[in-house]
């Protein structure tokens, strides 16, 4: 078909209409082929390419589930509450008022407020990274050659910058991020041992405790070893669901949980969301 006139371009675009790409958003998200086994009505539903990012707003009590269909992906995570982006994820305090650097199911994503964000609500992975961050300009530059959000090995902090400025955020909003699906652990020595991936098809669920903006970037994790930037599809899905309440065994489970529940349930109480 002839796209060398304005008539040619717009009938060619138009005969899109209805092409699936292997990486792509299906609007209206109940589109999708196979929502998970009960699930509530899909929200979102995108399979997000190597080498490339999302974003979404999310209401609180949704739930989002990341899958790394082939082994290769790497979903770099940002959270921040909709309406007030200066309450964003902590990653820092994450980790250290849980006394844990490992996330996996039961752990919290927490603010610098000390509220939480999000929740893990399941994990098949176990391959996560809350130490190291996301890749930069620099460093992708120096490992591959480029790091530009346009190459072939765009940089995660790159990428995010583009989701940031989709939402009303700069480069100034973004702090460091988790990883989920390419993991490190700690050795005894104190420097970080890179584990890899669980493999095709290892999923993670978060539960939104609050309404968020999520930003995600899939790209090769920084402490990934291998000399070619090795980044495949991630899947992304969110539906639906409750947030935690009193009651739930997730606000008892730590006394520094309980806190940070507690924490969230005044600020949404005083205006009038909970």
């Amino acid at each position: 078909m002839a796209t060398a006139t304005t008539h040619g371009a717009r009938d060619h675009a138009r005969a899109q209409q209805g092409t699936r790409a292997e990486a792509m958003p299906v609007v209206p998200a109940d589109d999708w082929p196979a929502p998970p086994p009960g699930a509530g009505p899909l929200v979102w539903a995108e399979t997000v390419a190597g080498g490339n990012y999302t974003h979404k707003v999310l209401a609180r009590g949704t739930e989002l589930r990341l899958t790394d269909l082939t082994g290769d992906a790497c979903a770099h995570l940002l959270l921040y509450v909709a309406d007030r982006p200066w309450e964003r994820l902590n990653v820092a305090d994450t980790v250290k008022v849980q006394w844990n650097a490992y996330l996996g199911e039961g752990r919290l994503l927490l603010s610098d407020q000390g509220r939480v964000l999000a929740s893990v609500v399941t994990d098949t992975s176990g391959r996560h990274d809350a130490l190291c961050g996301t890749s930069t300009l620099l460093r992708n530059t120096e490992r591959y050659g480029d790091g530009t959000p346009q190459s072939a090995s765009p940089a995660g902090r790159e990428l995010f910058k583009l989701a940031a400025a989709k939402n009303g955020l700069g480069p100034r909003d973004l702090p460091p991020s988790l990883s989920f699906f390419q993991g490190v652990e700690i050795r005894e020595d104190g420097s970080p041992a890179f584990t890899g991936s669980a493999g095709p098809g290892a999923s993670v669920t978060l539960r939104a405790e609050q309404d968020l903006t999520v930003l995600i970037a899939n790209v090769p994790h920084p402490a990934d070893p291998r000399p070619h930037y090795t980044s495949t599809p991630l899947e992304v899905l969110a539906w639906r669901a409750r947030a935690t309440a009193a009651g739930d065994p997730l606000w008892e489970a730590t006394p520094e949980g309980r806190r940070a529940f507690l924490n969230t349930a005044e600020f949404l109480a005083t205006r009038g969301l909970a």
